[in-house]
C-alpha cells in the first residue's frame, strides 16, 4: 500500500507519519492487516510535480493540509477549499479512486459561536467538495470533524490553549485564563492515531451530527455532538474528553509540583489525567527532565523515596552497608514488598507474640519479591562483608509521619 499524507509537517501530520513508519517497518505489530510500501509526505515545501506523482501511485490519502491562522480571511478558502480541489482534481486526472480521508473541524457544523466562522465556512465547503467527489467518482471518503486536538508536539502559543498551558507551566511562565468554567472537548493525538489506523483497515467509525434540539437515544443533541452509527455520513473518533479550563490548569499544576511532592496523581487507564500528564511531560525543558531525589543517609547506608501515589502506595530504594541490619519493626495494616537487586542478604520475619522466624536468603542475581506481612516484625541483613545491599521497596501506602503505623521490635526477641 502506498500512502499519501498532505500537511505532513503539521501537528497531526508529524504524528501520523511517524506512526505509519512504525507500522511499515514492523515496529508496531498491532495492525497486521496493514501493509505499507511507501509513505509520501506532502507539505508547503513540496512541488506540484511531486503531488502529481504521489496522486498517481497512492492507495490511500490522508488529507490533513489546511489553513487555520491566515493573515486574511479569504486565505481560509484558498487553503481549506482551493488545495482540496487541486488534490481531488489530480486524483481524477490519474483515474485514481482510492479512499481519501479529510481532516475537517467541528466548526464546520456552523452551530452556535461557529455560525459566522470564516474557518468553519471554509471547512464546510471542503466537506461538500469531498462528498461531491465521492458521488462523482465512487471513491470512499472519510470526513472527520475534529474538536480541540491535543497531545505531544502540538505547537504552543499558536492555536492550542492546552499546548500553551503545558509549555508555560513546565517553564514556570504565567498563563492567562479568562473563564475557568469554559469547557473544552479534547481529542488526544494517540486516540486520533488509533482511528486513522482503523480507517486504513476499513473500520472507520461513522457518525452524523443531529441538528440542534433533535431528541434521539434518550438525549437532546446540540448540533455539535456526533451520533455514531454505521450509516453516518461523517466519521469521528469515539474517544474524546470534556474538561473545563480550570480543571485542566489545576491538573497541570499538580503535574508541575510532582517532582517536589513526589506524589503521583491518580491516573486510571485511559483517563484524561493519564493522557494529559503524557502531553505535559513532552514540554519539559532539559533542566527539568532529571530530578534530584532527597537521600536520607546515615552510618548504615541510605533510604530514598522514589515516587508516591494517591492510591497505590510508594516505591523506595534502600542501600545497606556491609554487615548492617535494617528494619526491626512491624505494622498493623501497612505491608511491603522487598526486592533485592544487588548484593547478598537475609530477610527475617516473626509474627508478633510468637517465636517462629521466617527466613529468606536473597541476592541480586536471583530476583524475588518478598512480602513483609502485617503483624510481623521484620528486618533485612546485609550478609556481605564488602558489597552494599540494594533493595527496591514498595509499600501499600505513602509514609505518613502523623500516622506512621511503624513500631520497633527486634525479630530475634
Amino acid at each position: 500500500m502506498n500512502i499519501l499524507v498532505t500537511g505532513s509537517a503539521g501537528f497531526v501530520g508529524r504524528n501520523l507519519v511517524e506512526n505509519l513508519k512504525n507500522i511499515r517497518d514492523g515496529k508496531n505489530r498491532t495492525h497486521p492487516a496493514i501493509h505499507i510500501d511507501t509513505i509520501d509526505e506532502f507539505d508547503r515545501t513540496s512541488t506540484p510535480e511531486e503531488l502529481d506523482a504521489y496522486c498517481q501511485r497512492c492507495d490511500f490519502v490522508f488529507h490533513l493540509a489546511g489553513v487555520n491562522r491566515p493573515k486574511n480571511e479569504e486565505d481560509f478558502q484558498k487553503g481549506n477549499f482551493g488545495f482540496a480541489s487541486t488534490l481531488l482534481d489530480t486524483l481524477k486526472k490519474h483515474h485514481n479512486t482510492c479512499p481519501v480521508m479529510l481532516s475537517s473541524s467541528v466548526q464546520a457544523t456552523l452551530e452556535g459561536r461557529f455560525g459566522t466562522s470564516a474557518y468553519g465556512l471554509s471547512k464546510k465547503a471542503g466537506e461538500e467538495l469531498f462528498f461531491s467527489y465521492a458521488e462523482e467518482t465512487g471513491a470512499t471518503v472519510y470526513v472527520y470533524r475534529f474538536p480541540n486536538l491535543v497531545g505531544k508536539w502540538i505547537k504552543p502559543n499558536y492555536n492550542s490553549a492546552v499546548g500553551t498551558f503545558c509549555y508555560n507551566i513546565a517553564r514556570d511562565l504565567p498563563i492567562r485564563v479568562d473563564n475557568p468554567a469554559t469547557e473544552l472537548e479534547l481529542l488526544f493525538i494517540e486516540d486520533l492515531m488509533a482511528e486513522m489506523a482503523a480507517a486504513l483497515e476499513g473500520r472507520a467509525h461513522h457518525c452524523d451530527y443531529p441538528a440542534k434540539g433533535t431528541a434521539l437515544d434518550g438525549k437532546r443533541y446540540d448540533g455539535l455532538t456526533p451520533r455514531f452509527s454505521p450509516e453516518g455520513r461523517y466519521c469521528g473518533v469515539p474517544v474524546t474528553y470534556r474538561a473545563t479550563l480550570g480543571e485542566i490548569v489545576s491538573l497541570l499544576h499538580t503535574f508541575h509540583d510532582q517532582p517536589a511532592t513526589q506524589m503521583m496523581p491518580a491516573m486510571p487507564p485511559d483517563s484524561f489525567a493519564k493522557k494529559l500528564f503524557s502531553m505535559y511531560l513532552s514540554y519539559l525543558p532539559k533542566e527539568k527532565v532529571a530530578v534530584p531525589l532527597p537521600m536520607h543517609c546515615d552510618a548504615r547506608g541510605s533510604f530514598t523515596e522514589l515516587v508516591k501515589t494517591m492510591d497505590h502506595g510508594q516505591v523506595s530504594v534502600n542501600i545497606s552497608k556491609p554487615g548492617i541490619t535494617k528494619g526491626e519493626h512491624w505494622h498493623n495494616s501497612k505491608w511491603e514488598i522487598f526486592i533485592v537487586v544487588a548484593g547478598h542478604g537475609l530477610i527475617q520475619q516473626r509474627k508478633i507474640g510468637t517465636q517462629e522466624i521466617l527466613e529468606y536468603e536473597v541476592d541480586g542475581s536471583h530476583l524475588q519479591a518478598v512480602y513483609m506481612l502485617p503483624g510481623y516484625t521484620h528486618n533485612i541483613i546485609n550478609l556481605s562483608e564488602t558489597e552494599n545491599l540494594v533493595t527496591v521497596m514498595w509499600a501499600n501506602e505513602p509514609f505518613d509521619p502523623q500516622h506512621p503505623d511503624t513500631f520497633s521490635e527486634h525479630v530475634q526477641a
